[in-house]
């Protein structure tokens, strides 16, 4: 049971990091990367951060492939 206590714990301080960063990012002017699709019209404005999305999924797999490596070596 201490094991579950310790991952939740860790998924909560990652989680807290992740939501700084976002923060961070957005105060900063962050508006996306090139080829986000945004459009604005008179009365809608859609906004769909598709290569935003792509990069944070290449991101999430490697950190992923990582953990399972370094938690198979022992």
């Amino acid at each position: 049971m201490t094991d579950l206590g310790k991952a939740i714990m860790l998924f909560g301080v990652v989680l807290a990091v992740i939501g700084a960063l976002v923060w961070a990012l957005g105060k900063s002017g962050f508006r996306g990367l090139p080829g986000d699709v945004s459009y604005q019209g008179e009365h809608v404005r859609f906004y769909f951060p598709i290569v935003t999305c792509i990069v944070v999924s290449i991101v999430l797999t490697l950190a992923m492939w990582l953990w399972r490596w370094f938690t198979q070596q022992k």
